[in-house]
């Protein structure tokens, strides 16, 4: 319990922490967003209208403390404002729409490159020095080193645009009404999502098996790995029940890490297949100066991040005898 408690003070005092850096960061950048806002209006705006809309969207003159303590406020009640790009529309409803999606594209890609990443690097540490071993582990490092954009851009001029195999963009087809009862529109979501998903997946294999393929060739030498080899025990019980099995403990981190990362959106994988999760959002946010989804948005992210390193302290301690009766 005391274990419990201090992780969870730590992640407390860090989210005030992050809070106060998602209070600055947005008013350090030029420009105003009310006055963008009005920009392009055909209209002449008085500068009574635009001090109106400034006093509806928060953005009023006043010591940065009471702004301060008003904003800690509004995220303890979840209160994020009114975005200002897609006004009347509310952060928490504009954000709600697109973390559905990058929890889904985002969070598959993740888990399904970290089974893939953990098997392949389980197979090259037992088999390292190998053929296998050879290839497998620098090859998906290279394919790691390549920049998202340009994984991106290949996969879509060759299977969208060349072959025509997949759809160019959306989370669904365009004009019809999401019916989540029908299987017919989840082969629809799963047919859009095809290629963003294989993109996302493939940029983080590497990691994976190298993360894997090191903690398995820390483990190889231990005693308890040569006398499972000595009593005859099969190939395959000697690397999944005794090697990989508490290999996986450090991985447990990266994959929490990865996961808490994962809400953010694959920021290029979005805007390349036009794919409407948070990581587009943010990037439409940026362009408009709208301060209210940036904070909604960066405070999602934090928040998700902390909140899976605490349950890989969590799942550690439960996961590994050796913590547990140390008090630790």
């Amino acid at each position: 319990m005391g274990f419990f408690l201090r992780r969870l003070s730590f992640y407390f005092i860090a989210l005030i922490f992050a809070a106060t850096l998602n209070f600055i960061l947005p008013r350090a950048m030029p420009g105003d967003p009310v006055t963008m806002m009005f920009a392009n209006a055909t209209a002449q705006v008085t500068p009574e209208r635009i001090a109106a809309m400034q006093k509806l969207l928060g953005f009023v003159d006043g010591p940065w403390y009471e702004q301060y303590f008003t904003y800690l406020a509004n995220v303890f009640t979840w209160n994020l404002g009114t975005s200002i790009k897609f006004y009347p529309l509310s952060v928490n409803e504009l954000l709600g729409g697109a973390v559905g999606w990058s929890l889904f594209l985002a969070g598959s890609a993740v888990i399904i490159s970290f089974c893939i990443g953990s098997v392949l690097g389980i197979f090259a540490a037992w088999k390292r020095g190998s053929t296998y071993d050879a290839f497998i582990s620098p090859g998906m490092l290279v394919i790691q080193a390549v920049p998202p954009v340009v994984i991106a851009m290949l996969v879509m001029f060759t299977f969208a645009l060349g072959l025509r195999w997949f759809p160019t963009g959306n989370a669904y087809t365009p004009g019809i009404i999401p019916d989540w009862s029908s299987w017919a529109f989840y082969k629809d979501v799963l047919y859009h999502a095809a290629l963003p998903l294989f993109c996302a997946t493939v940029i983080q294999i590497g990691g994976f098996l190298i993360n894997m393929r090191n903690n398995m060739i820390n483990l190889l030498n231990e005693d308890y790995i040569t006398m499972a080899k000595g009593k005859g025990l099969s190939e395959n019980r000697v690397v999944f029940n005794y090697a990989a099995r508490n290999a996986m403990l450090p991985s447990v981190t990266a994959l929490s890490m990865a996961l808490g990362m994962a809400i953010g959106g694959q920021l290029i994988v979005e805007i390349i297949f036009n794919y409407p999760g948070l990581g587009t959002v943010m990037l439409n946010a940026i362009h408009s100066r709208d301060y209210q989804v940036l904070q909604g948005q960066l405070l999602i992210m934090t928040m998700f991040m902390l909140f899976f390193n605490f349950m890989a302290d969590i799942l550690i301690v439960v996961l590994d005898p050796r913590l547990r009766k140390g008090g630790k």
